[in-house]
Order: structure tokens, then sequence, then C-alpha cells
């Protein structure tokens, strides 16, 4: 089952990215995310309801709740759309994939986790793999200012997520329902980025595109329901650090579809960043028996 679900959202959180590519527009992007989590809780909310698998929860579970929505429901996805409109959505999955070295650095700041002996060397290697798989623009005479702000804010998103990781992982120890807590967090996170559209003063009108309606109708289905249910599930089940995997493989399908899908060119230093990032994901916390302990942990979850 764990190598299922792990297949899943490494095919699912792959395409997502090239449908955020999709919504760019003339919809805000606060919109945007505001409509697609709005679908996606209401839909939640209703499997919850029919399932009767909605649990309460106290005061204090909430606000970290409300933590959890910003985190992960909400400013995230701020600043990978905003990105978007800089550099490749492929690319912001790359820099997303850093979520690794994001989650071992926050196990140790929020639950005192050992740090791993290869952090530094993973932490290098992904760093370099980031400046390499830029070079071609940053060897440039003129650096656009637009190619930092892509960088800059996908990587912020990454880190916000990291830290929905670290309240998801809370939520694991004190033994709540992860559905339960993932819908009230996606209700919070869509007030929350709700609030700022208005506090911005912007139009709520919505693009009526076959192209933008199907890529928010995916967004919130397949890339919120589907795979956010997919994801808390696994760090559940075998733990952040383990989950964050995914984030090593769905790279190679964004970049796959956005090389298709946004005309995202080649180069030489894009494969070698490419492997380097991948390699420090790796390093981080890859170990020979990995998978054969998924398949364990899969057996004893059965």
């Amino acid at each position: 089952m764990n190598a299922l679900l792990y297949i899943s959202i490494i095919l699912v959180w792959g395409t997502t990215w090239f449908a955020i590519y999709l919504q760019q527009g003339d919809v805000p992007a606060s919109v945007s995310i505001f409509y697609r989590f709005l679908l996606a809780a209401i839909l939640m909310l209703i499997v919850m309801l029919a399932t009767r698998r909605l649990r309460r929860l106290p005061l204090r579970d909430h606000l970290f709740c409300i933590v959890q929505g910003c985190c992960v429901f909400s400013f995230n996805f701020y600043c990978f759309y905003h990105a978007a409109a800089y550099i490749s959505t492929g690319l912001e999955s790359v820099i997303f994939s850093m979520s690794v070295l994001f989650n071992a650095f926050n196990g140790m700041l929020f639950f005192r986790q050992k740090l791993a002996p290869t952090l530094i060397p993973a932490s290098i290697l992904g760093l370099a793999g980031i400046v390499t798989l830029f070079w071609h623009d940053l060897s440039a005479s003129h650096i656009a200012p637009e190619l930092l702000k892509g960088i800059g804010l996908s990587l912020l998103g990454t880190y916000g997520f990291s830290l929905g990781n670290m309240i998801s992982t809370r939520h694991k120890n004190r033994g709540l329902d992860v559905f339960s807590t993932n819908t009230y967090a996606m209700f919070y996170g869509t007030a929350v980025i709700g609030a700022l559209a208005l506090s911005q003063g912007e139009s709520f009108a919505i693009d009526l595109t076959p192209q933008y309606i199907g890529s928010l109708v995916y967004l919130a289905v397949f890339g919120s329901v589907v795979a956010f249910g997919i994801y808390f599930s696994l760090v559940g089940r075998i733990g952040a650090s383990q989950a964050a995997y995914s984030t090593l493989l769905f790279p190679l399908v964004a970049l796959t579809v956005s090389t298709f899908g946004e005309g995202y060119q080649w180069h030489i230093n894009a494969v070698i960043g490419l492997c380097m990032i991948l390699l420090g994901n790796f390093v981080m916390f890859a170990k020979p028996n990995w998978f054969s302990g998924l398949r364990k942990t899969d057996k004893a979850v059965s």
C-alpha cells in the first residue's frame, strides 16, 4: 500500500506544476489559490461527513491547524504561483525538492531530532545544484531580477511547506486524525488567502475558459484533495523524512511536462544541476535497505 501511495504522489504532484502554469493570466494568484482550496475544502468536508471521519479538535489543535493552513494551503502557494511568472514550473518543482533538507533542519529545530551526518554534504550538493541549474542565466552579463525573484519565492514557498510538515508531524505525535486536521487546515488556509485577496482589493471574477477551469478542477481535486491526502497519509505511516522522498522523483515528471508544455530548453548545466540536487536529497536520507524497510512498514501496518 505504501508503495502505491508513493507512486501516486509522484505522478500527481509531478503534473500539478504545469497546471499552475495554466492558471497564469488575468485572475490574480491569491484568487486562483482561494478558488482552488475552497473547492478542495468543500469536497474534503463532504467526504469526511459522508464517511463520518471528521473528528472534533480542542481549541489548541485548531490553532495549529490555522498555522498549518497558512503554511501548506495559503502562503506557500502564493509564493509558487508568483514564482511561475519568472521561472518555469518544472524548475520550481526542482527547487521544491529541497524540502527534504528543510524537513531535516526543522525536525532538529522543533523536535530535537538528531541531524544526520550527511546534512552538510547534502546541503552543499543541493545549493551547488541550484547554482549550476541556473548557471546559464546567472552567468549572463546582466542577471535578470525576475530570475532571482523566482528562485527566492520558490525557496520561501518550499520552506513554508516544510513548516506545514512539522505541524503534521505534531498532529501525528498527538494521535490526531490526519484527514480531520487536513480538512480543518484547508478551510483555514482558504479563509486566510481569501482575506488576503480582499485586503488587496482583488476581483474575484473567474476565468471561464476551458484551460483555466480544467486546471482549477485538476488542482483542486487531484492536486489538493487526493495528493495532500496521500502525502499526509504517508507522513503518518512512514514519517515526514521518508515521505519527502517523493520530491526526489516528481521533479523529473514536472520537467518533462514543462519541456513539452512550456517550451523549457535544456542546457548541459541544467542536467548537471538537476542531478546534483537529486543526489543531494538522496544522500541526505538514503539507506541501502530503505525500500525493503518501506515494504516492511507496509506489512506492519496492513
